[in-house]
């Protein structure tokens, strides 16, 4: 899955985008409608919670960090003549223990700030604009890109990132 950024002027106009969206069968959860703080989505999909933070990303860098700083513990404590035995199950054990706590850690910061992806937007937001977000198989970029343009040359494409969690 990609997820593409749109920046829709209007109400009315996301409203037309994520109608022409359900058409083309992007499903409802994908769609993601974000504006500023305060302004009433009535029935357009409102981004959530993974969309608003860094939770995701937080606990990817979370999991790899701890995991290589636990592999790196297990082995020191291997190695240093400290009178324990320590095996290979034993570092495996201490590497998934320090994935397990990095992640955690890691992704409560994450949750409590918002994505860094959606702060280059924020200036856009903040006049009035809504950011639109559409996640979508990667054969499908181009085709949803094409169907927004096509009908809404005032939508501004603003890309797309390389890969989405479901």
């Amino acid at each position: 899955m990609r997820r593409i950024y749109f920046l829709v002027p209007t109400i009315e106009t996301t409203r037309k985008i994520v109608e022409e969206l359900l058409l083309a069968k992007v499903e409802e959860r994908h769609i993601h409608v974000l504006g500023k703080r305060g302004t009433p989505l009535y029935d357009l999909p409102e981004a959530g919670f993974l969309q608003k933070t860094d939770f995701l990303p937080a606990l990817e860098q979370g999991i790899a960090l701890g995991a290589v700083t636990g592999l790196i513990g297990g082995l020191i404590a291997l190695v240093l003549p400290t009178g324990l035995i320590l095996g290979g199950g034993a570092v495996l054990a201490i590497s998934l223990a320090g994935a397990g706590v990095g992640g955690l850690m890691s992704s409560m910061v994450g949750s409590s700030i918002g994505s860094r992806r959606i702060e280059q937007f924020q200036q856009a937001m903040d006049r009035g604009e809504l950011l639109v977000m559409i996640d979508v198989d990667r054969d499908r970029v181009e085709d949803v890109e094409a169907i927004i343009k096509t009908h809404h040359p005032d939508a501004e494409c603003e890309g797309a990132d390389p890969h989405t969690f479901p």
